[in-house]
């Protein structure tokens, strides 16, 4: 039996653990269980889906990685937005975990401005028995609302052609036309409420960010041209999988 390696905590410090980071998502899809892994395209997201680049959004919150002293990946947690939490790890290190979650405690909970109580919000799969255990040991309460993933293989049958409503047209987005760019914008902007979302940002993710697909990236146009409904399905070429979300 192999002895484990002395692992050792630090934080992210460039774009060089980024590809380490994501590099570890990759390559343990095989040999973990679906969900396990934080989707690739929010770890792109985070880094390329700017208006500026050069304002890594990775490292606007503390990010903390766990590695070998020969620069082996174990694992990493950090922050989607403020008072949440993901946990990455490399499934034959598991041991780390409540560590791992001690030190987000510590680096990422946010204050209740109305109990004053510190609060950390993490994703936990059904099945997951382990991080669950280790949650309620520290204290953590199961929320009455969550979300799914699901998982297809599509093999080799024939798949329906698309049939697009009358008026609108179904095509592949134009990450080089700044109007495109513009037009996917307005569409977030009005779909979740918001008003920062800019033409800027999407086209850097579409030339920067390795899961983007441009024929995997689809609209329907409405008969004004507006964009009527978008659909980008991120691609891991390594596993052969796009994510689906709508």
């Amino acid at each position: 039996m192999t002895a484990t390696p002395p692992i050792h905590a630090r934080p992210m410090r460039d774009d060089a653990d980024y590809w380490r980071m994501r590099r570890l998502l990759i390559d343990t899809v095989p040999i973990t269980p679906i969900a396990f892994n934080w989707d690739m395209r929010r770890l792109d997201g985070k880094r390329f889906y700017n208006a500026d680049l050069e304002a890594n959004r990775l490292l606007r919150r503390p990010v903390q990685l766990w590695e070998s002293d020969q620069g082996q990946l174990a694992g990493y947690v950090l922050a989607e937005g403020a008072g949440d939490t993901h946990v990455q790890v490399h499934p034959d290190y598991r041991y780390l975990e409540g560590e791992m979650i001690a030190w987000a405690e510590e680096a990422l909970a946010t204050t209740n401005t109305e109990s004053g109580r510190r609060e950390l919000e993490l994703v936990v799969n059904e099945y997951d028995a382990l991080r669950q255990q280790l949650l309620a040991e520290r204290g953590f309460v199961k929320m009455s609302y969550g979300g799914m993933c699901r998982h297809l293989r599509l093999g080799y049958q024939p798949l329906p052609a698309p049939v697009a409503a009358d008026g609108y047209t179904l095509r592949a987005t134009d990450p080089d036309d700044l109007t495109d760019c513009q037009r996917i914008a307005d569409l977030l902007n009005a779909a979740f409420g918001r008003t920062f979302h800019n033409a800027a940002e999407y086209q850097n993710f579409a030339r920067f960010a390795p899961c983007f697909r441009r024929d995997l990236d689809l609209v329907a146009v409405a008969p004004d041209g507006s964009f009527a409904a978008y659909i980008g399905i991120p691609y891991d070429e390594v596993n052969r999988r796009g994510i689906f979300e709508p």
